[in-house]
């Protein structure tokens, strides 16, 4: 029998485990919803990530380290979305390529800035909980106690589901990956449209990834996204291109992260192999399309 207080830190740790692939996947929706399929999404999470837990440990502030995470994920992005833009070059292994060279040059930064020493007293954000929120017996504390870049990442999410579904600029986006001769016919730059979607995701990217850093576990590792880039991609496609249910689909997978804590710490003896592997088994479900109809925009991966 599962207690309240057991299920609540269960639901509190699905929430901040899903954060940082909610932001990621939130930015790879937009871009992929433009045509443009960003697989650097890992690179531009360690680029926010490295950059950030720099940032907050050289100035002491983590304000000025979340900045400079996000100013640091701005060449990454551009560089992505020029050779998928404008030097037409094939989106999967030019996302690949950068995801590869980010690792290359963090793991270098790291090891040149650090060195033997520790990257724990890196400065962080704090936990805080809404008012009244936070009040609620048993589950205000375990569930609504987070950094307030979790509260963040859901109310840009809300945002650009409302922006993507009323506004005209909503409407360029969507129809620059499905229809982009329409658009192209109507005045608009196709190519402007789809460069600002993969700087949105760089920055929202860099923002999961500063969660990561400074926000979450207050250091640095060498490659600490540890494949959730790929992960948000993966929640795109489980959510069918919409933003409800890439919302779900990342809680679902930082819920399956969650049981790899959870589980253990009931008694529950099973493999940790199991469940370290069970987010990505479930998202392998998703991109073999074995989770039901996907209908991706027409346009995706598709030059302009």
């Amino acid at each position: 029998m599962i207690s309240a207080e057991s299920a609540a830190v269960f639901i509190g740790s699905s929430i901040r485990l899903a954060t940082p692939l909610l932001m990621g996947g939130i930015g790879e929706l937009v871009s992929e919803r433009a045509g443009v399929l960003n697989m650097s999404v890992e690179g531009m999470m360690l680029t926010g990530a490295f950059a950030g837990a720099v940032g907050s440990w050289a100035t002491g502030q983590p304000i000025l380290g979340l900045a400079i995470g996000l100013l640091a994920v701005l060449p990454v992005a551009l560089l992505q979305a020029w050779l998928s833009n404008t030097l037409r070059a094939n989106q999967i292994v030019s996302g690949i390529g950068i995801n590869i060279l980010v690792l290359g040059v963090t793991t270098l930064g790291y090891r040149e800035i650090f060195g033997e020493r520790s990257s724990d007293e890196i400065p962080g954000f704090g936990k805080w909980a809404p008012p009244l929120l936070g009040d609620i017996p048993v589950f205000g504390q375990a569930v609504f106690l987070q950094v307030w870049i979790v509260y963040l990442g859901l109310a840009i999410a809300v945002a650009t589901m409302l922006v993507l579904r009323f506004t005209a600029a909503g409407l360029a986006v969507h129809a620059a990956g499905m229809e982009p001769g329409a658009v192209d016919k109507s005045g608009l730059s196709v190519n402007r449209i789809r460069y600002g979607a993969v700087l949105f995701t760089g920055l929202m990217s860099a923002l999961g990834g500063t969660f990561l850093s400074i926000g979450d576990i207050h250091t640095f590792t060498e490659g600490m996204t540890r494949g959730a880039g790929y992960l948000a991609i993966a929640a795109v496609i489980f959510g069918n291109w919409k933003v409800g249910r890439t919302i779900g689909a990342c809680l679902l997978f930082g819920a399956a992260t969650a049981l790899q804590f959870q589980l253990p710490a009931m008694g529950v003896d099973i493999p940790n192999a199991l469940l370290i592997m069970l987010p990505y088994l479930l998202a392998f479900l998703a991109v073999a399309g074995l989770v039901g109809r996907q209908s991706a925009p027409a346009s995706l991966t598709v030059p302009w």
